[in-house]
């Protein structure tokens, strides 16, 4: 399955921005990770194959929103009360569906959006 993000961009402090991810086909549970610079990466967004169940990391409880559209085959990431330590290439991904609880073991991935975030 081939994904493809989009909406990335460069916001101010406590900024939005809404994140897309088409997949070419359909994926059961999927998920985004971030990437920075000289970090590890990072999985911040879980969502299982019918969009019941969602999973965050402490990181962006609160103020990131996974969502999906089985119908279009697209995920997506609300990012509110951006801060500059949410800058990063985001990706989204596929994810092992663990019944419950998430485990940040992606699979394929696409070549990702950045998101900057300035103070």
């Amino acid at each position: 399955v081939r994904l493809v993000e989009s909406g990335g961009g460069s916001v101010q402090s406590g900024g939005s921005l809404r994140l897309s991810c088409a997949a070419s086909g359909y994926i059961y549970c999927m998920g985004w990770f971030r990437q920075a610079p000289g970090k590890e990466r990072e999985g911040v967004a879980g969502i299982s194959t019918g969009g019941g169940s969602t999973y965050y990391a402490d990181s962006v409880k609160g103020r990131f929103t996974i969502s999906r559209d089985n119908n279009k085959n697209t995920l997506y990431l609300q990012l509110n009360n951006l801060k500059p330590e949410d800058t990063a290439m985001y990706y989204c991904g596929t994810l092992p569906c663990r019944g419950g609880r998430v485990t940040w073991e992606f699979g394929s991935w696409g070549q990702g959006t950045q998101v900057t975030v300035s103070s």
